[in-house]
């Protein structure tokens, strides 16, 4: 009954646990849903502190009623001290911040939707571009993230951190439409077809249009479907879901300040409206969980994607080609899958309890016509890159939760293999290299559950980010898959039956960066880097049925082998600070919610700032019988904001000199939406 009451605080207040802890089964499945029908219930005063590692783990379907989203990139923002960023539109992935690092779309940060991976190597747009646009809010049914590479079942991209979505496998019947300003409409709707103890299967669906608050219409559009079957017998459950997504949009980009300061566009203007781009992705995901007896199941995960992506972008307006403008085409077909495989048995040890954990699993990509197009208004007049990419790879790892007395403690080891393949389309002598290299990944953390007030826990992990293949072949394997390494010290701490506190100081190595210049196609490296920094949140539950949330981030980010004062991490982020009230009263809710990000470097020697920015947004909701209705406000007090910045170098149109000074989006201004729903 703790264990339930535990873990229920934690979908509420955002601090916890999901029902993984470093990736070992805490609760079955049917039980959470139990747990998320009684969240109304429950009060801080009941709840006790459990032995888990996760114990930054948030997001359950009350956060998401209460903090309505857009999207599930936004999602992304439950996680504390992560921060996004979108600059082209809306249909591209959103740019994002954690730890002292600038993600760029997925860079180091390792992100899943029901054990399918969404990040994409070798992209047209950057390494481990994450595009989580195919995921539907109303879909979501929980989030298992942790901050650093100390996962053994996570790899890839899994440096700063990882986030793993879980879907829902019942959903209502459901319609609801939101209006909101800047021409904006939202439709969608969940049909359940069968709902019983055994069976489940829906069907949802939305669209979205917006022209967004831009002086050049967006004309976005994007259109989600998504359907689940799941099975469930006595010892096991089968899970097949398929989904697809297609977006179109415009964009005005990322405008240089002066352009602004001399009158010649508005802060919401552009310089290039033919910005902007499509693309889709369609999803077949098989899961299967069985249980073999005596404390061992093994749990299989087999899926594959095809992915399209077409993106017009144009970063320095005539910098390298004044006659015709630098416009660019970024584009690929890609076809992927893999599968997993994971083995969990339970056992005692004398007096200690034991887990073993262990997985396979391979992934493949096929990415044919990656290209980088030189083209005005969308139309192509050249071809700076071309090529096809092969990319697989696989891995294994294994590692136990061994519970003694007030200890827990978990070795684990990754093995990870890639191979890539290069075929460069441009040259005109056919070539073929390859290039294949393996890492290994130790983990080991430790949990001191001194009573059930207070825990102390200290990770230690190695993790990794893989390069390019692009870059790989032609660098002929060097710096293939660069290692990071990292520990952190954290406490939970329970001081008032009403109070509950974490706080974190951290420490991550990473042996080289990576920099994708989007405008040659390339992935430069910069070098070796470290970050350290501090963590602290706070859940108080000060008075019945209001709940105050706060999260602040310090991050220390710099390079390595640069001298002092010329090595700064351009954008990592440095103070975060998200802080939230939320009020609840039978069918009512109503909740205000505040981020900060402070002042960053925007370049090596802090010459340039990126400027920081405080932003709150404002929802609430009300139930009446079959019905909900909402309102949602976005920067509720109108602030002028930039949302994207970036330190580029550029030349206007008829400027003899090109210039390096601030570029940026904006972010949007006063935004209401209302919506009404209606269950059948």
């Amino acid at each position: 009954m703790k264990t339930k009451m535990y873990l229920t605080f934690l979908s509420v207040f955002g601090l916890g646990i999901s029902t993984t802890a470093y990736g070992f089964n805490v609760l079955p499945h049917d039980t959470l849903m139990v747990l998320h029908d009684t969240l109304r219930n429950i009060t801080l005063k009941e709840v006790v502190i459990m032995k888990q590692l996760n114990h930054l783990n948030e997001i359950s379907k009350v956060d998401l009623k209460i903090n309505p989203v857009n999207s599930s990139q936004e999602v992304l923002r439950f996680v504390p001290g992560l921060f996004i960023a979108q600059h082209a539109g809306g249909g591209k992935a959103e740019q994002m911040f954690l730890r002292g690092f600038d993600i760029d779309h997925g860079t180091d940060i390792n992100i899943s939707v029901d054990g399918m991976p969404v990040n994409m190597v070798s992209h047209a747009h950057g390494q481990g571009y994450a595009d989580l646009h195919f995921l539907q809010p109303e879909t979501i049914e929980s989030i298992d993230f942790d901050k650093g590479p100390y996962n053994v079942t996570k790899g890839d991209l899994a440096t700063a951190g990882y986030v793993a979505f879980k879907t829902k496998d019942r959903m209502e019947n459901e319609g609801a439409l939101e209006i909101g300003q800047f021409n904006t409409q939202r439709m969608r709707a969940s049909f359940s077809f069968l709902n019983n103890q055994k069976e489940s299967f829906y069907v949802s669906s939305s669209f979205l249009t917006s022209d967004g608050y831009f002086d050049s219409p967006q004309n976005f559009k994007r259109f989600n479907l998504m359907t689940k079957y799941t099975h469930w017998n006595t010892d096991s459950r089968f899970s097949v879901m398929l989904s697809h997504f297609n977006s179109t949009w415009n964009a005005s980009g990322q405008i240089p300040q002066r352009a602004v300061d001399q009158g010649i566009i508005s802060r919401f203007g552009a310089l290039d409206d033919t910005e902007g781009g499509n693309t889709d992705r369609t999803n077949l995901n098989l899961t299967h969980m069985q249980i073999l007896g005596n404390g061992a199941e093994i749990r299989s995960t087999a899926w594959m994607s095809y992915y399209r992506f077409n993106l017009y972008s144009n970063f320095t307006f005539f910098l390298n080609d004044p006659e015709n403008g630098d416009q660019i085409n970024q584009r690929e077909n890609r076809l992927l899958g893999g599968a997993n495989s994971e083995y969990n048995q339970t056992f005692h040890v004398k007096s200690s309890h034991w887990q073993l954990k262990a997985g396979i699993g391979f992934r493949y990509d096929q990415i044919n016509d990656l290209a980088l197009y030189h083209t005005i208004s969308r139309q192509r007049i050249g071809t700076f890159a071309l090529g096809d990419v092969g990319e697989s790879s696989m891995f294994g790892y294994a590692g136990f939760n061994i519970e003694w007395k007030k200890w827990m403690i978990n070795p684990a080891v990754r093995l990870d293999y890639f191979n890539f393949d290069y075929v460069d389309r441009t040259l005109t002598e056919y070539k073929d290299p390859k290039v294949s290299q393996a890492i290994v990944s130790p983990k080991l953390n430790f949990i001191y559950h001194m009573n059930s007030n207070l825990q102390f826990l200290l990770k230690l992990g190695k993790g990794f980010h893989s390069n390019d293949a692009r870059v790989v072949v032609v660098q002929d394997g060097k710096k293939v898959l660069p290692a990071a390494y990292g520990g952190d010290f954290g406490v939970l701490w329970k001081p008032l039956p009403t109070l509950m506190i974490n706080a974190t100081a951290w420490y991550l190595w990473m042996q080289q960066e990576f920099v994708y210049v989007g405008d040659e196609a390339v992935v430069e490296p910069s070098g070796k880097t470290r970050r350290n920094g501090f963590d602290f949140g706070l859940r108080w539950q000060f008075i019945n049925r209001f709940y105050f949330q706060a999260d602040y981030t310090y991050s220390h980010a710099r390079a390595i082998d640069e001298p002092k004062g010329e090595n700064y991490v351009p954008l990592a982020p440095v103070h975060t600070f998200v802080t939230g009230l939320s009020y609840q009263w039978k069918a009512f809710t109503a909740s205000l919610k505040c981020r900060y990000l402070g002042d960053r470097p925007a370049n090596e020697d802090y010459s340039l700032k990126a400027k920081g920015y405080f932003v709150a947004d404002f929802n609430a909701t009300y139930t009446y019988k079959r019905f909900t209705f909402g309102a949602t406000i976005e920067n509720l007090f109108n602030t002028s904001w930039d949302e994207a910045q970036f330190s580029t170098e550029t030349r206007l149109e008829g400027e003899p000199e090109p210039v390096t000074e601030m570029h940026f989006t904006p972010g949007t201004p006063f935004n209401a939406r209302g919506f009404i729903s209606v269950r059948f």
